[in-house]
């Protein structure tokens, strides 16, 4: 075993500039507050702004009527520090909190802020220091934080899970949580349900094995840890050859933050691809429970049922996707989840019996899959040197980022990507920190396009789409003001027309975006706010924009005031 670099800081963080050093103490934040979320909309308490992932406020100051008077209210400029080994390696993914008027935010290079989020001012800063040979997948990015207890909650590159005092800034515990030099790392936004905190792994393309655990809020103890590959002997192990070896580095690790039902006490925790990606020569089997929602009992790690919607996965369709829980007319507790494989899934969320499958891409040629469910692949590497096109490609139908729910309208709003990819079948044995993926991939660089798609989930019609000459890689917020936000990887920041697509507004923020934008309010005024930067998984999407801007800036509009 070797060391690693400790980054290390000269001298901390907070006393380079002129930040204040200290946040207003908030209001408390615990569990309760945070299951009520949507009742005080003025906040953003949680990462999706409420545990149904729904990413839709109830704030209307904001309408289809006046939204072309939005202008920028503040603008925040993050800084790139620390070493930079690539234009495409920094990208600024997070989806800023806001309590009482406070904004917690985090950035690449292990960054945190509170800012005022009426003005923009910096009140405290934090830097956790990575060592700089971490094995990354995907970029230099975290995608949030957790704020509740009096602390800010932030899993970093190194695979720490860290609190930090919510008004000063200075942390307060720190719990090792994986093994960089394995390959593990963090990037995941955790999410405080109870007394606990909930952060799940990355690192699956080193072929690490993913796990989802929860910590003591107050002290950073571990309560429970579950992976999601199974050992010899466990539930779903019959779909892993049992040698040893192919479970130990199987993947499915937890890289994006989990939904939660208060009332069913479950997580719905979304699982990344199995290692290696795309050679399934050694691991045969359907490969649990890669690929799949699995839903978490969140007192005791167990799990409740699974589903999984690329068996065998030969395509690296990661379905770390979120999984937005809602309710239907006749009152039946559903989960929508748009997969990578560019399928719409929905689910009974009490169960994981299968509602409705239906495509929300163009262009499938992977494989198909029946109204039943039942997997057919079609197109796959499975021959030594031999280059295989399909579409979706590996970034899939949609990335990471988020879709959005609103229930006066019934429609998801889904990012999509149409893109496709060509897979040339290279087995490589398996090495510690060395990507493991079978393959050599190329990313079509000149046939691609993305649209919005405002989906029924409940019949599978696309109601509307707002077109656009790149893939979408941004999330949706949608409003009570009958709004739907997006970014675009060119620099645009739109609002459309909840019921029709229709442009409204928009704003060129100089630089692309690949987060997730909230939105509050403060003494009576809202505001929405998007971080945008450039950068992370870029070859893997959109290799044509990888010379594009790469910034690094913290946008808020709002209403004039006069």
């Amino acid at each position: 075993m070797t060391d690693y670099v400790d980054a290390g800081e000269a001298i901390s963080f907070a006393q380079l500039s002129n930040v204040k050093g200290s946040a207003p103490a908030t209001s408390a934040v615990d569990y309760e507050r945070i299951r009520a979320a949507a009742s005080e909309p003025e906040n953003w308490l949680t990462y999706y702004g409420t545990y149904d992932g729904q990413r839709c406020s109830r704030l209307d100051q904001i309408n289809k009527e006046n939204v072309k008077r939005l202008v920028p209210a503040w603008v925040f400029q993050a800084g790139a520090t620390g070493m930079q080994s690539g234009a495409s390696t920094y990208s600024f993914e997070a989806s800023p909190i806001v309590v009482d008027g406070i904004m917690y935010v985090s950035g690449p290079d292990g960054k945190a802020w509170a800012i005022d989020a009426t003005t923009g001012e910096e009140l405290w800063r934090y830097k956790h220091a990575s060592p700089y040979d971490v094995s990354l997948c995907c970029g230099n990015v975290n995608r949030g934080l957790a704020v509740g207890h009096g602390k800010v909650y932030m899993y970093t590159l190194n695979a720490h899970l860290i609190a930090l005092d919510a008004t000063t800034g200075e942390k307060v515990w720190d719990t090792v949580n994986g093994d960089v030099r394995a390959g593990e790392s963090g990037t995941v936004a955790p999410l405080l349900v109870k007394d606990m905190v909930i952060c799940g792994s990355s690192g699956g393309e080193f072929g690490s094995r993913g796990h989802l655990d929860a910590f003591d809020a107050q002290t950073g103890e571990r309560r429970w840890r579950r992976y999601m590959v199974p050992k010899p002997g466990e539930p779903g192990s019959e779909t892993w050859p049992d040698d040893g070896e192919a479970w130990q580095r199987g993947g499915a690790n937890c890289w994006v933050t989990p939904t939660y039902d208060p009332e069913l006490e479950l997580l719905y925790q979304g699982t990344g691809n199995p290692a290696p990606d795309f050679d399934g020569g050694v691991r045969p089997g359907d490969n649990l429970y890669t690929d799949s929602t699995v839903a978490v009992d969140v007192n005791t790690g167990e799990i409740r049922w699974h589903y999984q919607f690329t068996p065998h996965d030969l395509w690296d369709y990661d379905s770390t996707m979120e999984n937005v829980l809602f309710d239907a007319p006749d009152g039946r507790k559903l989960l929508g989840h748009a997969d990578k494989n560019g399928y719409f899934f929905v689910l009974d969320r009490t169960n994981g019996d299968l509602v409705r499958v239906f495509p929300f891409v163009d262009r499938i040629t992977w494989g198909e899959i029946a109204p039943d469910g039942t997997v057919t692949p079609k197109v796959y590497p499975d021959e030594e040197g031999v280059p295989v096109h399909f579409w979706p490609g590996p970034a899939g139908g949609k990335e990471w980022t988020h879709m959005a729910f609103n229930p006066q309208t019934g429609l998801m709003y889904v990012p999509v990507q149409e893109v496709g990819a060509t897979a040339t079948r290279r087995r490589r044995e398996f090495k510690e920190s060395i990507p493991y993926w079978g393959a050599g991939v190329a990313v079509d660089i000149e046939d691609f396009y993305g649209f919005v798609a405002a989906i029924d989930p409940l019949t599978g019609e696309e109601k509307w789409r707002w077109r656009n000459e790149y893939p979408m890689c941004a999330s949706t917020l949608t409003t009570a003001g009958g709004l739907v936000f997006q970014g675009t990887p060119t620099g645009e920041f739109v609002a459309l027309d909840a019921d029709t697509g229709e442009k409204l507004w928009s704003f060129q923020c100089g630089s692309g975006h690949h987060s997730s934008p909230s939105t509050f309010s403060v003494d009576g005024r809202q505001y929405v706010v998007v971080p945008t930067g450039w950068g992370g998984w870029i070859e893997g999407f959109l290799p044509g924009l990888l010379g594009a801007a790469a910034g690094d800036a913290l946008f808020c509009f709002a209403l004039p005031e006069s």
